[in-house]
């Protein structure tokens, strides 16, 4: 157990790889305006004849703000680090780092299986290590702030979306046709929270009657 250094330091070098790799999501983006001025096309043309690079784009940059949202708010949990921690946010860093590769492989290439399956295997990788990473705090009191740990809600809700990001990365890369809509089955999870934080009060409230 590492008591003596303060989390920051870990937090700060993740904060600057996540923003190196936000950063690179747009690189190809810039590199089209030349190729399409050198074909002889428009600056409308641009916009208009790469619409799948650029929906990919926002994607990308949605998951990772996303993710690394969440990722903030578990570090707002953390006291101190084990070397077991800084390893498996190594590991939640390389599925971040990794990431802007499908989506250029997802702007480059026709939707199939294949691609859809590679984006959302990433995604799926990092919803993994961020489930680990907040169940090794919730699981070790001694990594987490006494008077703000990790509470049951906040680690169900990372089970819950790492659960229906494997429901998804199995329709996108095994059912024809599927493709990237499987990603839509993510928006249910705070629709499931929400229910499930209202069987919980119903729960708790039946008994405090008893």
């Amino acid at each position: 157990m590492s008591t003596s250094r303060d989390p920051d330091r870990l937090v700060l070098f993740t904060d600057a790889v996540v923003a190196i790799a936000i950063t690179l999501l747009v690189l190809p983006l810039v590199d089209l305006v030349p190729e399409v001025k050198a074909d002889g096309g428009d600056a409308v043309s641009v916009i208009s004849e790469h619409r799948q690079e650029i929906f990919t784009f926002l994607l990308s940059f949605v998951v990772i703000a996303s993710f690394w949202l969440g990722h903030h708010r578990v570090f707002e949990h953390v006291r101190a680090y084990t070397p077991a921690m800084m390893r498996l946010n190594l590991l939640w860093l390389l599925t971040i780092v990794v990431l802007p590769f499908p989506t250029e492989i997802v702007g480059a290439f026709d939707s199939d299986r294949f691609t859809a399956g590679l984006y959302t295997g990433t995604i799926l990788a990092l919803s993994i290590c961020q489930t680990a990473l907040t169940w090794l705090v919730h699981s070790h009191p001694d990594l987490e702030k006494p008077d703000n740990p990790v509470g049951q809600q906040e680690l169900t809700s990372s089970l819950l979306l790492t659960g229906l990001t494997v429901v998804a990365f199995l329709l996108a890369s095994l059912v024809p046709g599927v493709h990237f809509y499987a990603m839509f089955l993510l928006l249910l999870s705070p629709i499931l929270m929400r229910v499930w934080r209202g069987r919980s009060r119903i729960r708790t409230g039946a008994q405090s009657s008893d």
